[in-house]
């Protein structure tokens, strides 16, 4: 086997004009598919990562029949405490849970005296919503990182456009389960910038007050946001957790509760999906690059040896060495592009993050994109690389296994 390398990488090294333009072809689609992949992948991760840790939690927890009428925040579907009581133990037992936070959300009407607009709320326990969704105080731009009684967070679009500042006291009604109207007055403690999806215009209260808003007697939850240890673990905690709320149930024995990850909740999941569409196309693209450039390499080598092969065949070579040999070219050039490639793609990689791409989301402002090569790519590029080189030689190699020696031998 040995031989048949050394055979292989002269043969290659004989031709270096060709050689050379067909591994450069090679690295070079290997270089352009591994800064897609990690460029797109990295701004995926990070999408996410704003989206999640900002409003949404990685996944939620609501009354079966919620999600399907979200929009009109019915507060007739919102969990008692004995009800939530069941979920909080279930969650406590569960190990891959980070932290969750209970909110009760509802609509209103928001006015600072003047005016009055439309507003949604989410009534919360800061401490735990903070642990939830980490990335919420990051967006508050104006007042204190911390809400407490009496206090509420409005988003910015409201606060310019109703020229309320911090301070401020405003005042928040909201008709009740009952169907009365109830009101309450609070002070203005921070701005939020809004956040890409249905939060743009969510404001923040203390889960009490909200309760106290609603005329509660005791505070109920609408959702149950939670947060994982590990993100990557995603579908088997929603598996898990489907089947410990499934075993609650209510007096007719039927299940109370659904599990809904961030990609049933976000829009920006279709988004997601549009990239690892094109991060497969491009993938096709550099298979497509690698088969033919290995192909017409291997075929004109046929070509252009059949003298070669004719005496290597004339003096006992069997079929399957020729074969091999041809196969152990192709081999080898898929090896020094996917190596070369792989090298190259990483360079590229440390000198965009060391430039730095920024860009918006929303309203925020300048984040920084920081590329990252996942090892898990790098290697099934390669792999397919390598394994497209392999396959585009065969046809050529079976080619010229199946030469009669005489003919070869004729052949000018």
């Amino acid at each position: 086997m040995m031989n048949l390398f050394k055979i292989a990488i002269r043969n290659l090294i004989r031709y270096k004009r060709r050689t050379l333009l067909t591994a450069s072809l090679i690295t070079i689609g290997v270089v352009f598919v591994l800064v897609f992949v990690s460029i797109t992948g990295s701004f995926k991760a990070m999408m996410i990562g704003q989206i999640t840790d900002s409003m949404l939690g990685h996944l939620q927890i609501h009354r079966k029949g919620y999600v399907a009428s979200i929009d009109n925040l019915p507060l007739n579907l919102n969990m008692k405490s004995q009800a939530y009581a069941k979920v909080a133990t279930v969650l406590d037992a569960t190990p891959e849970v980070a932290a969750f936070s209970p909110r009760l959300k509802f609509g209103g009407m928001f006015s600072n005296f003047v005016e009055t607009t439309n507003i949604r709320l989410n009534g919360i326990y800061p401490d735990r919503e903070f642990q939830t969704v980490p990335l919420l105080t990051s967006r508050i731009s104006e007042g204190k990182k911390v809400l407490n009684r009496g206090e509420i967070l409005i988003p910015i679009l409201l606060a310019k456009g109703l020229n309320v500042k911090l301070g401020d006291t405003v005042v928040i009604v909201a008709t009740n389960a009952d169907g009365s109207v109830n009101g309450k007055q609070f002070i203005v403690s921070g701005i939020l910038e809004s956040a890409t999806g249905p939060g743009g215009r969510d404001g923040y209260v203390h889960i009490e007050d909200a309760a106290e808003v609603l005329r509660m007697p005791e505070a109920e939850v609408s959702e149950v946001a939670i947060r994982l240890k590990d993100f990557s673990r995603l579908p088997t905690a929603v598996k898990q957790l489907e089947t410990k709320v499934a075993g609650v149930v209510n007096k007719e024995g039927r299940s109370m509760f659904e599990v809904h990850s961030w990609e049933q909740l976000s829009p920006f999941f279709n988004i997601a999906r549009m990239i690892d569409v094109m991060t497969f196309f491009i993938k096709i693209m550099l298979i497509a690059i690698v088969l033919i450039s290995i192909m017409n390499v291997m075929i004109m080598a046929v070509y252009e040896r059949i003298r070669e092969i004719g005496t290597i065949a004339a003096i006992g070579t069997l079929p399957g060495k020729i074969r091999s040999m041809f196969i152990i070219e192709g081999f080898c050039l898929g090896i020094v592009g996917a190596i070369v490639g792989g090298l190259l793609g990483s360079a590229v990689i440390l000198i965009v993050n060391l430039v730095g791409i920024r860009f918006d989301f929303g309203q925020q402002q300048g984040l920084l994109l920081k590329a990252t090569l996942n090892p898990n790519d790098l290697l099934t590029v390669s792999v397919i690389v390598i394994f497209v080189a392999v396959a585009a030689s065969l046809q050529p190699a079976i080619k010229a296994s199946k030469m009669e020696p005489i003919e070869a031998l004729r052949h000018v």
